[in-house]
């Protein structure tokens, strides 16, 4: 069995071990594969893993040895899942791995915002406080966020588990979702994205990236949204207008963002957002705490060992495989 993974680096840069998946056969893994080197290199593969290198229509053509295709990652835009079923490849990702790492990036960038402690610890180890006249000093309003409202976008796991954590802070927490969930923590309530906008002191982006939520925040939605509120975004970075969102930061339309994706990564030099007043920006490392990678190479690996079984899970594009020939 030959196993190939394209991209390895950002899931494993050696604090992990690839044992698990090796002992599913023989297994090369590249730390990075640019596009034009993909097809190439998955050549002789049967199972190929990607997190972010794309696997084309195209790519996904020059390779008939591959009988599947795992995704090291929960969104799977990078790959044609179209083609793949055309050609009975089923392909499958990782659901679940990364919901309490992210929310807890959530509320790193909203404390920061709200009290910019990297900030005053900086000013701290520069000596300021030592030659202060007085005991305590602060460069920006302290904000204290029992009282204040939450607004989240996509109530899925992490929108929840948002909710959940806003609640414990004696946050008021509103959402908003396409769908009708199931089940929501006690105290959340439905409002109309409108409503979130007009209503939030922090808005908190956790839908998935579709044709209706591209851009869903733009200059009109930014214009409802209150002065002093913030915008928090550890989802998807097409979700914002980047344009309209730095004017919004730098006219003061909005308080300030923190922000962990962005539209393209890693971005430009020219992207409005890296010089934007109050906006900081983390490298899309929501994901990359050390347990959620652990969690996130024991599901690839359990994808694949269960497509060998003959009983594939987290499948995405509807190919059911009985057994593999």
């Amino acid at each position: 069995m030959n196993i190939v993974v394209l991209d390895g680096y950002t899931l494993n840069p050696g604090d992990l071990t690839w044992k698990d998946l090796e002992s599913l056969g023989r297994c090369t893994v590249y730390d990075r594969t640019a596009p034009e080197e993909a097809a190439l290199r998955a050549k002789d593969a049967e199972i190929v893993l990607t997190n972010k290198t794309v696997l084309s229509s195209d790519t996904i053509k020059q390779l008939p040895k591959m009988k599947y295709i795992g995704v090291l990652a929960t969104g799977y835009n990078i790959v044609d899942i179209e083609a793949a079923r055309d050609i009975g490849i089923p392909v499958t990702n990782v659901p679940t791995y990364g919901t309490q790492s992210v929310t807890q990036i959530v509320f790193a960038h909203l404390l920061n915002l709200a009290q910019h402690v990297a900030h005053h610890a900086q000013t701290v180890r520069s000596g300021r406080w030592t030659s202060n006249p007085d005991f305590c000093y602060w460069d920006t309003p302290l904000i204290e966020l029992a009282g204040l409202t939450m607004g989240i976008i996509g109530f899925g796991r992490i929108g929840r588990a948002a909710a959940k954590l806003a609640l414990a802070f004696g946050m008021n927490v509103i959402f908003y979702d396409i769908a009708k969930p199931s089940s929501m923590p006690e105290g959340c309530q439905p409002a109309g994205l409108d409503d979130i906008f007009r209503i939030s002191d922090v808005i908190s982006l956790h839908c998935p990236l579709t044709s209706d939520t591209k851009k869903i925040i733009n200059r009109e939605c930014l214009g409802l949204m209150k002065k002093t509120a913030f915008l928090i975004n550890t989802s998807r970075g097409p979700l914002v207008d980047e344009q309209a969102l730095a004017e919004a930061l730098n006219n003061e339309r909005i308080a300030g963002a923190g922000l962990d994706v962005l539209s393209e990564e890693p971005p430009g030099e020219n992207n409005p957002l890296l010089k934007a007043r109050n906006c900081h920006i983390t490298p899309h490392i929501a994901w990359a705490t050390i347990a959620a990678r652990k969690r996130l190479l024991r599901v690839a690996v359990d994808n694949a060992a269960s497509f060998l079984a003959g009983k594939p899970q987290n499948v995405v594009n509807g190919v059911q495989t009985k057994d593999f020939r």
